[in-house]
């Protein structure tokens, strides 16, 4: 089998060791869906690309997504990782914006200076969480009715509940149960405190580990706190403080829709070979 050129990359990051890291396969064709599921594996990162020649019209590349455990249809951190990997690497989109093909469908990307922004995708799940979600969050997350605003499914395809809290110390001090957590997905986000230099702070809790800054949700609560008057149309968001890192996610929204951007940092290059 031939070497595979890799990038490893740190998203929503401006700088290397303080984002979430994307590792990238270039020109994959050839990977069978077996291999790339044990490259992922084998990278233990929350996800692992594979960068494809277009596989629909219009798309200027295809790209896969796994995590170590299953492949996704999208994934903001992936989307915005690869495509600069693929700019890095040489590639020239047909128009102004990049045009991902995933399994999720066509993903306009945006360049903006030195970020890049992917079109929040619509959710499939939206409205008030009910008792059955709002019962798990004190033993799951140490929350009690007094410290939340507001439980919604902003769900875009992982499963994402939404929590808005009243402060940002709330936030800051949650220290989770995974074992509460009853197969739910929570992003929990508050309004940042005054003078922070961004608008809101966001963490977001799989079930079985905190991610560190989170493409996907970002732009569902985008979409749920836009759409609710609660955050401006644009706005900077932090993410993975309490983790050591210094994500910020960039929200920009034109008429009906939603643009999550931020800055990639490449910090690997190389070769795979198999």
């Amino acid at each position: 089998m031939p070497d595979f050129a890799f990038s490893q990359l740190d998203v929503f990051a401006s700088a290397p060791l303080r984002g979430n890291p994307l590792a990238v396969v270039h020109d994959a064709t050839g990977l069978d869906d077996a291999t790339m599921a044990r490259i992922a594996n084998w990278t233990n990162l929350s996800e692992t690309t594979f960068l494809l020649p277009p596989a629909a019209p219009r798309a200027d590349y295809s790209l896969r997504i796994f995590t170590p455990a299953r492949e996704l249809p999208f994934a903001g951190h992936p989307t915005l990782g690869s495509c600069a990997a693929w700019l890095a690497a040489g590639g020239e989109p047909g128009g102004e914006t990049v045009i991902q093909h995933c399994a999720a469908g066509l993903i306009p990307i945006r360049r903006d200076g030195t970020r890049l922004a992917f079109r929040a995708p619509p959710l499939v799940r939206s409205g008030p969480a009910g008792d059955e979600v709002r019962s798990v969050l004190p033993a799951a997350l140490g929350l009690s009715d007094t410290d939340i605003e507001a439980v919604e499914w902003i769900d875009n395809g992982p499963g994402w509940c939404g929590v808005l809290l009243r402060d940002v110390a709330t936030l800051k001090a949650i220290q989770p149960n995974y074992a509460g957590f009853a197969g739910h997905k929570f992003g929990l986000v508050a309004p940042a405190a005054a003078g922070a230099g961004y608008d809101f702070e966001l963490r977001a809790f799989t079930g079985a580990y905190e991610d560190p800054v989170t493409g996907s949700l970002n732009a569902s609560v985008a979409q749920w706190l836009i759409g609710a008057g609660i955050a401006p149309r644009d706005y900077i968001a932090a993410q993975g403080l309490e983790l050591g890192r210094d994500g910020r996610v960039h929200i920009t929204s034109d008429g009906p829709e939603v643009w999550v951007g931020g800055e990639v940092t490449p910090c690997i290059r190389g070769t795979l070979s198999l």
